[in-house]
């Protein structure tokens, strides 16, 4: 039974503990901690295959994009939408914000930012005032 010998292990494991053992852990104090800042890096999309780029930026989760599309916007817009397509999917599924700025801007965050998205209010008609 896997239980027993879960059992079996541990027990040796704590019966060796008197023991001068060749067993030891060893702790590496040297190696690199990688630091938890936020990364605003900008990206060019020139064609299709840079989304990939910023997907692999975005999925490590501190990189908040800023996309300028115009290369692409001025080249195919088909390409266009589907790289917006794809790179919303990945903002939707690491449930990050995605928004336009400009003609040619796009910004992508993290899940732990929000991207500030005025309420667009309705056009008031002038009044007439010559009645």
């Amino acid at each position: 039974m896997p239980l027993e010998k879960i059992k079996e292990g541990i027990s040796k494991f704590f019966s060796r503990e008197n023991e001068n053992s060749d067993d030891y852990l060893e702790i590496d104090f040297g190696q690199e901690i990688k630091k938890n800042k936020i990364i605003v890096k900008p990206f060019i999309l020139k064609k299709f295959d840079d989304v990939s780029d910023i997907l692999n930026s975005l999925r490590e989760g501190y990189t908040i994009a800023v996309i300028d599309i115009k290369a692409l916007k001025q080249k195919d817009l088909i390409e266009l939408k589907r790289a917006i397509s794809k790179i919303k999917k990945t903002a939707d599924a690491l449930e990050g914000d995605i928004a336009g700025f400009g003609e040619s801007t796009i910004i992508v965050t993290p899940n732990f930012a929000e991207i500030y998205k005025p309420q667009a209010q309705p056009e008031q008609k002038p009044k007439d005032d010559w009645r």
